[in-house]
C-alpha cells in the first residue's frame, strides 16, 4: 500500500528532537524546560509509520520518562484521512533513553507493546502550499484513553498540532475523580521548536 503525500508529510513533522525553551524562559511557572525525542522505527511499516517518543527535563537529560509509541496511519479508503494510535511498551525500562540512544530500538517488536484501544486521534490537516501542511491531531468527542503503569491507572488527554518546524503537545494527566488536568498542558499546549530533523 502506498503511502499519502499527507502522511509522509506528517511523519516527516513529528520526526526529530524539539525543545521549548523560549516558552520555558518566559513563563517558567507554567512550563517545564524539556526536550522531547520522537525517533522513527520499523515497526508496522506495510502500511504505517511509527515513532517512539519520549521526554526529558533539561536539568536530568539521564532521566527521560513517558516512553510511547505513536503509529501513523491513513484509511483505506480515504488516504487523506489520518490517525494516529499510541502503543505502550511493556517494559518501558527497557528503552529508556532511546530518545538519545536510538541503538535501544533496534530490538523493539510489536509484541513488546500494549495497544491503547482508546488512545487514537484523527487528524486533520491544513494545506500551506504544495506538500507543506500544518496538521491538528485530536481525539473523537466522548473518546476515553488510560492505561495501567506501575499498577495505578492513568487517564489522559491527548492531542497535538505540527508543522515543518513547530510542534504544540496539549497532553495531559487528568483526575478521573474530578476530571480536572493534573500535569502536563494544563494552562495551553507545550509549544516545541524542532532543533534537529531525524
Amino acid at each position: 500500500m502506498s503511502l499519502s503525500p499527507q502522511l509522509i508529510a506528517l511523519g516527516e513533522y513529528l520526526a526529530g528532537e524539539f525543545d521549548n525553551r523560549e516558552q520555558a524562559i518566559a513563563e517558567p511557572v507554567w512550563y517545564v524546560h524539556l526536550r522531547l525525542w520522537q525517533r522513527p522505527i520499523n515497526l508496522f511499516a506495510e502500511d504505517s509509520l511509527t515513532l517512539f517518543a519520549e521526554q526529558a527535563n533539561v536539568i536530568n537529560l539521564d532521566r527521560p520518562y513517558r516512553q510511547r509509541i505513536m503509529r501513523l496511519w491513513q484509511e483505506q479508503d480515504s488516504p487523506a484521512l489520518l490517525r494516529v494510535q499510541y502503543y505502550m511498551p511493556k517494559d518501558p525500562t527497557a528503552i529508556k533513553g532511546a530518545g538519545s540512544n536510538p541503538a535501544l530500538l533496534n530490538t523493539l517488536t510489536p509484541d513488546q507493546l500494549d495497544l491503547l484501544p482508546g488512545c487514537v486521534l484523527t487528524v486533520t490537516q491544513e494545506t500551506l502550499a504544495t506538500n507543506r501542511y500544518k496538521f491538528a491531531a485530536f481525539p473523537p468527542p466522548q473518546s476515553y484513553c488510560s492505561f495501567t503503569y506501575q499498577g495505578n491507572t492513568v487517564q489522559v488527554s491527548l492531542g497535538f498540532e505540527a508543522s515543518e518546524t513547530t510542534f504544540h503537545s496539549y497532553d495531559k494527566g487528568i483526575d478521573s475523580a474530578t476530571g480536572k488536568a493534573t500535569w502536563g498542558a494544563v494552562v495551553g499546549p507545550y509549544r516545541y521548536t524542532k532543533r534537529n530533523q531525524y
